[in-house]
């Protein structure tokens, strides 16, 4: 791993280390595990399972984003999707994303570029939807945290700019073209070339935002699956019988997706743990519940996927070293 790399993997330790530190630094662990010790491991259970429902959705959001390119069976897309979580969780700089895309074109033969282009599509999708989901909570949830306030205030023009930008290149598939066009006088040819294959695998990206059907496939799943990862939040806290409704965990389950935008390290460690506590904090839950439930919900959402992902990158005749290679694999499908 070259320097900026390690550089960029110990400040995202740093982070998660400084978060893990704020969020129980005032806190006694025998309190926290005795609440972990009090749960009702049946709704957890039950939680991880209903997580896999909220697995399937997001498989087929990205078959809608797709389809209009080349239709590709939900039984592909759902091993792949459990592997870019795998790899996520496991390791930095996005590398499971980076190896769904890959395994996408190995297995199906889309070029990297063009699955590339809807993966970014449902980041910017899911931004979105969790920016509604604080929204709408708070219309029901009296709480008055700064943070929230400062993450929405953050993430909000980074998501609407990206929008406006992915539907004006749908919209005018040329543009990029002519820009690239403009770039070339400057450009030495053989780069020039290859912008300008990669801006066609690109536009292709796009396809599914000039389709209604597939655009409508891809929002109404976009919602569907984090209202569904909103429930296991709710059922976890029925574990724990914390007298919580389901918008409380809708504005928890936005405010942590959008504090991923955090630099931390693989699966958001101690940056998890922060913002959910902060969120039942606010709601009055006591302090050592509120971390006993962050840890918790952690784990349901996260090894359940993380093994499953393991097991299915096994079975793609693969091991950890893809992984940990992924950007290599990347430059080499390119």
């Amino acid at each position: 791993m070259k320097i900026n790399k390690w550089f960029a993997v110990g400040f995202g330790i740093v982070i998660s280390l400084v978060f893990l530190w704020f969020a129980f630094r005032n806190l006694n662990p025998a309190e926290v595990w005795e609440q972990i010790q009090q749960v009702n491991v049946g709704w957890l259970i039950a939680g991880a399972l209903v997580y896999f429902i909220a697995v399937t959705i997001i498989s087929l959001r990205w078959r809608f984003l797709l389809r209009s390119t080349q239709p590709v069976p939900l039984t592909t897309l759902i091993p792949l999707v459990l592997i870019g979580y795998m790899g996520n969780n496991l390791y930095p700089f996005r590398s499971g994303e980076i190896l769904r895309v890959i395994l996408l074109q190995r297995n199906s033969g889309i070029p990297v570029a063009r699955a590339a282009t809807t993966v970014i599509i449902e980041r910017v999708f899911d931004g979105l939807v969790m920016l509604t989901f604080i929204a709408v909570s708070l219309l029901f949830v009296d709480v008055q945290v700064t943070q929230i306030r400062s993450i929405a205030m953050v993430a909000t023009p980074i998501f609407l700019t990206a929008v406006v930008v992915f539907f004006v290149l749908a919209a005018q598939p040329n543009l990029l073209r002519r820009i690239l066009h403009i770039m070339g006088r400057i450009l030495p040819s053989r780069i020039h070339t290859i912008m300008t294959r990669l801006a066609d695998e690109v536009i292709e990206g796009f396809q599914a935002l000039r389709s209604p059907a597939d655009l409508a496939g891809a929002v109404i799943c976009s919602y569907g699956s984090w209202m569904v990862e909103a429930v296991v939040y709710w059922m976890v806290s029925l574990a724990f019988g914390l007298d919580v409704g389901y918008p409380v965990m809708l504005l928890t389950v936005g405010v942590v997706n959008l504090a991923g935008l955090i630099p931390a390290s693989p699966g958001q460690i101690g940056v998890f743990e922060f913002f959910v506590s902060l969120v039942l904090v606010a709601m009055l839950v006591p302090e050592a519940e509120a971390h006993a439930y962050a840890l918790v919900v952690h784990v349901v959402i996260w090894l359940p996927v993380t093994l499953a992902g393991f097991a299915f990158l096994v079975r793609q005749g693969l091991g950890w070293g893809a992984v940990t290679h992924a950007r290599e694999l990347e430059k080499a499908a390119g």
